[in-house]
Order: C-alpha cells, then sequence, then structure tokens
C-alpha cells in the first residue's frame, strides 16, 4: 500500500504528465511543472517510491497482435472465506489472457477482463480454465462489443 504523502500542486501536475505520456523527459517535464530537472527528478523518485507512482507501460492495441476478442466475466465462488479468495486471486494471476481482476461487493465476488484471440480461444480458456477452477460456483460473461473510453490512472487535480 502506497505510503500517505502530501501531495503539492507541482507533484500534481507531475503525476498528471507522466500519466498521459511516461515517456516525457525529465527536461520537458521540468518544464511543465514550473522547476529545474534535478529537483523533478527527484520529486518522481519520491513518488515511485511511495509506490504512488506504480510503474510505466506502453499502451499496446490488442487487435494488432490478433487480441479481438475482450470478454468481462463476472465470477462467483462457493466460498468467500478470505483464504479461499486469496486463492482465487493467485490463480487468476497465473492466466495471462486476464487482464484485470476486481473482487466486488454484491451479488459477483470477481469481475475479470479477459482477452482471447478469437471465440474458440476464449471458449477454450473458459471451460478449460476458468469454469473448472476450485471454488468458482458459477460464471456469467458480457462481450465487449466497443470501447469507447479507455483512460488510465485517475483523474488527477492540477494547478
Amino acid at each position: 500500500m502506497a505510503e500517505k504523502i502530501k501531495l503539492d500542486m507541482i507533484d500534481r501536475q507531475i503525476l498528471h504528465d507522466l500519466q498521459n505520456d511516461g515517456r516525457m523527459t525529465n527536461v520537458e517535464l521540468a518544464k511543465r511543472a514550473g522547476i529545474s530537472a534535478p529537483p523533478c527528478l527527484r520529486r518522481v523518485r519520491a513518488l515511485e517510491d511511495a509506490d504512488i507512482i506504480k510503474g510505466y507501460h506502453a499502451d499496446i492495441d490488442p487487435d494488432a497482435l490478433g487480441f479481438s476478442v475482450q470478454v468481462f466475466a463476472f465470477v462467483g465462488l462457493t466460498s468467500q472465506a478470505e483464504a479461499d479468495l486469496q486463492d482465487f486471486e493467485r490463480l487468476v494471476s497465473t492466466w495471462p489472457q486476464v487482464r484485470e481482476c476486481h473482487m466486488l461487493m454484491g451479488e459477483t465476488d470477481f469481475l475479470l477482463k479477459i482477452v482471447a484471440h478469437d471465440w474458440d480461444d476464449f471458449q477454450k480458456f473458459l471451460t478449460g480454465h476458468l469454469t473448472p477452477a476450485k471454488n468458482v460456483s458459477h460464471v456469467k460473461t458480457a462481450l465487449a462489443i466497443r470501447s469507447a473510453k479507455q483512460l488510465a490512472g485517475v483523474p488527477i487535480e492540477r494547478p
């Protein structure tokens, strides 16, 4: 869990800019934040050390790599004991097709975002891994037809 640190407006500007362009140079980042490069780099490192910045990644087009199917799976478990929930989360972390896993409150225990090359690929994953998994009682799926908005991170207030 991230250590609680007080973020000023310069930190928020840095976070906003890095969230929108993780490849931005430190010089450009410092210029946008209104500070010189060395203190900007120190601030970025402090934000990384506090786990506020958790990493950097490239935003890959799934279709370009042949992943044309995206499905959301609503998973119910037979037991909601903490050990069983953690076992399921550990299992899900071993499946590369599952890109997101969220534990929910309410009727469904987990929401998974799954990618697949095609319907057959998804069906093999569903019947070979997800539905027979220990403690899974039911799975409901919804096919994503298109995505109108996909933003990383969170909305950040800035000056």
